[in-house]
Order: C-alpha cells, then structure tokens, then sequence
C-alpha cells in the first residue's frame, strides 16, 4: 500500500522484486488489514481541538462518549520495512502505519474523540466541536 522510493540499483531491485514474488507465490501474501486483530492504544486530553496528521492512511474519526483518545490501528505486511507511529504532542496526534521497500502491507485507523472536540486530519476539519 505505501511504497516509498529509494536509490537502488536495477539488478539488486529487480532481486529483491524476484524474492518477493518467490515468496508470496509460495506463501500467498495477501494483506488485508481488516482481518488482523486490531490493537489499540489511548492518550489522556483535556484540549478543545485536534490535530491528526494520519500521513494518507485510512483514518475515521469518531466523537464519543469518552474523556480521552483512543486509537484503534489494524496492520498486515507480508513484506517490506514496517514503520508504525501514534504519538500525541500537545494537540497533534501523529498516526502512520506502513511499510518502504519492496513493500506489501495495508493499514488503517479510528481515532475516538470526546465529543465536543473539534478535529482536522491533514489540515482539514472533519468535526467542528459542536454537540
């Protein structure tokens, strides 16, 4: 799902590329996120309004009856490097889940929120903090 780039010459990519078709063809990786066991993490928060940075993961923010954050994240990778985040810094909540390389991985999130809490994800606001 989230391939990043890297300076790599043509024959040690195309080796790596043949290993992971070899691989998969054996094994049958096949990712899908929504059938891992989900794990989840909270963070306690007093504040009116928050930030998500989810860095193009799929990410649903949900207002609910709670007084703190709750992040919910669902990650499968059959290959590749895997990077996974969810830290809170002031009213920033930094959330990523993906994998570079030669990669095969999906991810997802949902982000309870206390109601009442205006939230923007990427810079854009997806409640406004009303009700």
């Amino acid at each position: 799902m989230f391939s990043r780039a890297r300076s790599m010459r043509p024959a040690p990519l195309a080796a790596a590329a043949a290993a992971v078709v070899a691989v998969c063809g054996l094994t049958g990786c096949s990712v899908d996120a929504s059938k891992v066991k989900p794990v989840s993490k909270t963070f306690a928060y007093a504040g009116k309004s928050l930030n998500v940075t989810a860095h193009e993961v799929a990410t649903k923010i949900v207002a609910a009856d709670r007084k703190d954050i709750k992040v919910t994240r669902w990650f499968d990778a059959a290959a590749g490097t895997e990077h996974l985040t969810w830290v809170l810094r002031g009213d920033t909540l930094d959330i990523d889940a993906g994998c570079s390389g030669i990669a095969l991985c999906d991810a997802k999130f949902e982000v309870e929120v206390p109601k009442g809490v205006a939230v923007s994800k990427d810079g854009d606001r997806i409640l406004s903090g009303k009700g």
